[in-house]
């Protein structure tokens, strides 16, 4: 069972290649929602706003317990975002918003994500951030794709974080390994949260 953090963006999508890859898939709105998953997804949207549903709704400390309890967490543009020093401090990372312009200089670009077989991925960049600092201090963060000297993927133990949308193409291999991590992983991990 894979959650989603449903309170704005790239939802849908993110279900629809989950799905495709043999997940069962929840979305998540409140700390409930969180109980019994194996895994969870936090998706493109606008930090901002995002930000504001997670005051909202008391999801940080349920968000930080689930990322500490060792299941799979993949985030994707503002999820990554969510994950830093200056919102949930679940990496000790800083990001910069929008680092590579305004909606109007979205982009794509072939990127070579560390561990990822079969070559580089198509990877859509929308009002992207890019990692800026990485550390001090636990839990180490590895450095996994990069664009034009721009740090665009980290990975930390059972949690990655990506700057682009793999969820916007169709290539779907973030998301096989991701949902195989999540089987690997099983539902041990499940009552630590």
């Amino acid at each position: 069972m894979i959650g989603i953090l449903a309170l704005q963006g790239g939802v849908v999508e993110h279900a629809q290649l989950l799905r495709a890859c043999g997940a069962t898939v929840r979305e998540v709105r409140t700390p409930a929602g969180l109980e019994g998953l194996d895994g969870l997804v936090l998706p493109g949207g606008e930090s901002t706003t995002m930000t504001l549903g997670i005051a909202r709704e008391g999801l940080a400390e349920p968000l930080r317990r689930f990322a500490a309890s060792g299941r799979p967490l993949l985030a994707t543009c503002a999820g990554l975002i969510l994950l830093d020093r200056d919102h949930l401090g679940v990496l000790p990372i800083a990001c910069e918003r929008n680092a590579f312009g305004r909606q109007i200089r979205s982009f794509e670009s072939d990127v070579t994500v560390a561990g990822l077989d079969d070559g580089p991925i198509r990877a859509v960049f929308i009002r992207a951030p890019r990692v800026t600092e990485i550390g001090p201090g636990p839990p180490g963060v590895e450095v996994v794709a990069e664009v034009d000297g721009a740090v665009v993927g980290v990975r930390s133990g059972a949690i990655e974080g990506y700057a682009f949308h793999p969820e916007l193409t169709d290539d779907a291999r973030i998301h096989e390994r991701f949902v195989a991590a999540v089987a690997a992983a099983g539902g041990g991990a499940r009552d630590a949260a």
